[in-house]
């Protein structure tokens, strides 16, 4: 079990490192292992890991696309990661970790979102910032094991494994 969180605002106003991290701490207990987050202008990703496979730091997410274009923010696992990562080193992908979220990543990178996510078999939730276009995509996997939670206004989008996350953020209602 991990914890992803993150904001997107619409508006193009930088994330408040400090929101994202208060979302992430509310998610200590899903990733005791590690923490981390990422923020840079309209955007901010954290993480809990729960390290279960790759131990060492080279797990730590968010994690980048080889070429650096795709964040991910990953919970879950998938179970034919070892054939897809042989598959992705033959079209030339390397790795840095011996991770599932490190194959995922590459895989949306080389297939695209809809084609990785069809070949991906687990359980799942993620996201991932696409740098080059601005966008974000959130998926889980197609019976819904792994929460995703959301909150979206007209001025952002707000996400979490659970719905504490989303309350921590002082633009949730009610803050």
């Amino acid at each position: 079990m991990c914890g992803i969180c993150g904001e997107l605002n619409f508006q193009g106003k930088p994330v408040e490192p400090r929101h994202i991290e208060a979302m992430t701490a509310a998610l200590v207990h899903r990733g005791p292992d590690d923490g981390n987050i990422y923020c840079q202008g309209s955007i901010g990703l954290g993480h809990r890991r729960l390290s279960i496979i790759d131990l060492s730091s080279s797990g730590r997410q968010p994690m980048w696309s080889n070429d650096g274009s795709l964040g991910i923010v990953f919970n879950g696992e998938i179970y034919n990661y070892p054939d897809m990562r042989k598959e992705l080193i033959g079209k030339g992908y390397h790795f840095n970790s011996t991770t599932d979220t490190e194959v995922v990543v590459n895989a949306i990178h080389c297939w695209g979102m809809d084609r990785a996510l069809s070949r991906f078999t687990g359980m799942f939730a993620l996201a991932v910032w696409d740098k080059r276009t601005r966008k974000i995509f959130l998926a889980r996997d197609r019976v819904g094991i792994k929460p995703l939670f959301y909150f979206i206004t007209r001025e952002r989008l707000l996400f979490g494994s659970e719905v504490k996350a989303l309350i921590c953020h002082p633009d949730y209602p009610g803050n």
